[in-house]
């Protein structure tokens, strides 16, 4: 049984290796394929309005810009859900935020001249919108921090609907101080956000009700210098971040102070303009080519059986060439960083640096005696850039040490593992090595879960997503980090979890999404009672194969069985207590395997969190996640 399990592994993983194979470049590298975004086409729409209506006649190519409005609109009324509202991709639950700024897309298209959404549809919307508690319920959503709300209540200020005074005032001033001073300055967004509180607390100057005099002269003061900020930390592509609502939100801004027509506004208009899709809509950023070209050179690199047909001189030279070699102008960062992309909008950080360097290691097995010599010199820049960014908690965050209070600043602990694992038994100091194992253990939950910062699920109450930070801490654990109670609370979080389908996390809406009927004539099949995620049940098997393989055992019993008493089931789960974990494993293994024959590798979920809790799915994902957990599985030592 055994053994027919793994020829069968091992014949679907072939067939993984040439699908994923099939999607490189000519380069050699990946690029794989984010999904469209409602949000993200509501405000490329705002942005593009604007600008038409600031400056009319003042903007190149008019007739294009409102050929792509017209086609924004289109895309965006064909993706209103049946409670009224808008959700940020096309599998994703309606949220206030993203309805919030497809009401004001519509306001402005139908202002520049064009069409926006029906009455029926703008009905529905308001419904929805109050029902979700309008203003408060937006405030709701993102608590202290500012770095999303501001912006959507700039958007709807520009749009007409609600007063400037109803937005709150952003200290752009501070942004002519040294980088280095930010954090010093208790910036009211994430440190990514800049641009956004320049040019939104421009407008908010310029339109608002006028603040104390001699702040208002202090302000007034600033708005050149801080525009020189602007137009330093665009990059060449003239989108900031490579996203397309972050630099929505700054053109939109300038365009209702009448700048549409500076440098700033002209870059932004050409990224947004060269970045829609052919179905009108725009992504959440450009590619994620760099972070998808690491996971998938580890995943194919850690099949037991690996020949290696996926390296090229090629892909290593494009992969080294994305290392950051000089302080970037965006956050400030030293030199030695991987961004997600190799685009001029990424900024390095300190999860696809540790990604590129376990990949760097991969290539370095088949490489040249010099091309040896120069990953040396690049893993070692970026460990040390890495060094460098560790918080005093221990933990690695995402841009930029020592911010540490709002989302996506902080340490996180599925960062802070993959640091770990780039590290190696030798890169890091047993100090800092400590540190990190302490932030992790501190971080862990009771039920033994991690939760982790750049992933969710959106039927989880809270959205988050401990099944993928509780796997990902876990490979830390397995290759030589963390205690083994530790290692051993997290395998068991992982084994009680697991859903009745044999895979994990998903939600109440998978089921009705995958038996849509476009996806059975692709010839996708959906199975009965499937509640579970490829991506979340790849990532899991990856992790739980890995402990058993340095532990040999993942239960907390002496016979290496899940509980199997009454009392604990009720406290660990519908599915805990039913086999021992080796049976869960192999549930798992035989979900996935049954997901590859029944196509649904081939539709990613939106597990994806982007910048201030924007959801998206790429379609390489489940690929490669699934490469890497059946690599996983036939790498263990479970026959």
């Amino acid at each position: 049984m055994e053994s027919n399990l793994r020829q069968r592994v091992r014949d679907t993983l072939d067939q993984l290796r040439c699908e994923l194979l099939e999607q490189r470049t000519a380069d050699g590298h990946w690029v794989g394929e984010l999904s469209a975004s409602a949000l993200s086409t509501a405000t490329a729409v705002s942005a593009l309005s604007a600008t038409l209506i600031h400056a009319p006649g003042s903007i190149d190519g008019a007739d294009a810009i409102e050929d792509q409005i017209v086609c924004g609109m289109q895309y965006l009324c064909q993706q209103q859900n049946a409670d009224g509202g808008f959700g940020d991709t096309d599998r994703s639950h309606s949220n206030i935020a993203t309805s919030y700024l497809v009401l004001a897309a519509s306001s402005l298209a139908k202002q520049s001249g064009s069409a926006g959404l029906d009455s029926k549809q703008l009905a529905a919307l308001q419904t929805y919108i109050e029902a979700e508690g309008q203003i408060e319920g937006l405030r709701r959503r993102y608590g202290k921090d500012k770095t999303f709300v501001v912006p959507i209540l700039a958007n709807m200020a520009i749009a007409g609907l609600v007063c400037w005074d109803d937005v709150p005032r952003l200290p752009f001033e501070a942004a002519v101080f040294p980088q280095s001073m930010y954090r010093v300055l208790q910036m009211p967004v994430v440190s990514y956000a800049i641009p956004a509180l320049v040019a939104i607390g421009q407008a908010r100057h310029f339109h608002g009700s006028k603040t104390w005099l001699p702040l208002r002269l202090i302000r007034a003061a600033s708005v050149d210098r801080s525009m020189q900020v602007l137009r330093r930390m665009q990059p060449d592509s003239g989108g900031y971040l490579e996203a397309t609502p972050l630099t929505s939100f700054v053109l939109m801004s300038l365009a209702a102070t009448g700048r549409a027509d500076c440098d700033v506004s002209r870059d932004a208009i050409r990224f947004l303009r060269e970045s829609m899709n052919p179905d009108g809509s725009w992504p959440i950023d450009t590619n994620l080519a760099t972070w998808i070209t690491s996971l998938s050179i580890s995943a194919l690199a850690g099949d037991p059986d690996d020949d290696g047909s996926w390296f090229t001189p090629s892909l290593a030279h494009w992969h080294l060439g994305c290392q950051h070699r000089q302080r970037h102008p965006f956050t400030g960062a030293q030199p030695g960083g991987w961004g997600w992309t190799d685009l001029s909008g990424a900024v390095p950080d300190g999860d696809d640096t540790p990604g590129a360097v376990l990949a760097v290691k991969q290539m370095q097995r088949h490489s040249s005696a010099t091309e040896i010599a120069r990953m040396d010199v690049a893993i070692k820049d970026a460990q040390q850039w890495l060094i460098a960014l560790q918080n005093r908690d221990g933990g690695w965050p995402t841009f930029c040490r020592g911010w540490g209070k709002l989302p996506f600043d902080r340490s996180s602990t599925d960062l802070t593992a993959h640091a770990l694992r780039a590290f190696g038994e030798k890169g890091l100091s047993d100090a800092a090595k400590r540190k990190a194992e302490r932030f992790l253990t501190r971080s862990q939950a009771d039920d033994g879960s991690w939760l982790p910062l750049w992933f969710g699920n959106q039927d989880h109450p809270a959205e988050e997503n401990p099944v993928y930070g509780t796997s990902r801490v876990l490979l830390a654990g397995a290759a030589g980090f963390l205690s083994e109670e530790t290692i051993r609370r997290g395998g068991d979080y992982l084994c009680n979890t697991q859903n009745s389908d044999g895979g994990w996390g998903g939600g109440r809406s998978i089921l009705p999404w995958m038996k849509r009927e476009s996806l059975r004539d692709a010839g996708i099949r959906a199975g009965d009672g499937l509640t579970s995620s490829v991506e979340e049940t790849a990532v899991a098997i990856e992790a739980l194969t890995a402990i058993f393989s340095k532990n040999g055992r993942l239960s907390t019993n002496d016979q290496g069985k899940m509980p199997k008493d009454s009392t604990e089931l009720a406290q660990t789960g519908p599915s805990a207590g039913k086999n021992d974990p080796k049976q869960v494993i192999i549930r798992g293994v035989e979900f996935l395997l049954q997901s590859v024959h029944d196509g649904r590798h081939r539709v990613p979920w939106p597990i994806g969190f982007y910048f201030a809790k924007l959801w998206y799915h790429e379609k390489l994902y489940p690929h490669v996640f699934t490469v890497a957990a059946l690599s996983s599985y036939l790498r263990s030592e479970l026959d």
